[in-house]
């Protein structure tokens, strides 16, 4: 058990490594962890796939006291480094770790309402289609068609732009209408 001096810390870990950081920090060194992570869909060649993505890409909380600690945790198989200003490490605020809990359940995952991704998608926006026969290929979203659950896309098909209709879920938004390249 930590002691009365325990708080919360955040901990930078190696690219993509945060579940193993987490992992290996619960396990091989008895400390409490909280890595909250996402369900995301992503555009494949093989189709969509969903992936459990991290709520903070490169970083993990851990709650110990760090005084007695801190060369076990800086250590671990999967952490870099602690987060440090100057030669600082700064405390996490239990309360913000206590509202991103109440959010994000410590391992499962929390379900994105689909409606909302669908709703931002607008003419303009580059995009990736994740599926079908243009499955890999980036087009610019025409139309977007609620009634039809579906969206026209411009492609450059046959040595030119050629509008195409393709379902909804096919398509995962590359870059925002707010981008420096225009509609073609």
């Amino acid at each position: 058990m930590e002691t009365e001096r325990s708080a919360w810390y955040c901990a930078r870990t190696k690219p993509k490594h945060e579940h193993i950081a987490a992992a290996n920090v619960r396990r091989n060194r008895n400390v409490e962890v909280f890595h909250p992570r996402l369900p995301v869909e992503r555009a494949t060649q093989r189709g969509v796939a969903r992936v459990m993505e991290p709520l903070f890409p490169g970083y993990i909380f851990i709650h110990c006291a760090i005084e007695e600690r801190l060369n076990d945790i800086q250590h671990t198989n999967g952490i870099s480094s602690l987060v440090r200003f100057g030669g600082r490490i700064p405390t996490v605020k239990d309360s913000v770790i206590a509202e991103l809990q109440e959010c994000f359940a410590s391992e499962q995952p929390v379900k994105v309402e689909s409606r909302l991704v669908e709703s931002r998608l607008l003419p303009g926006e580059e995009v990736t289609v994740g599926g079908g026969a243009f499955t890999g290929m980036r087009a610019y979203v025409l139309r977007v068609l609620p009634a039809k659950q579906r969206v026209q896309i411009l492609l450059d098909l046959l040595g030119g732009p050629t509008p195409v209709e393709v379902d909804r879920e096919s398509v995962w938004v590359e870059r925002s209408v707010g981008a420096e390249k225009p509609l073609v």
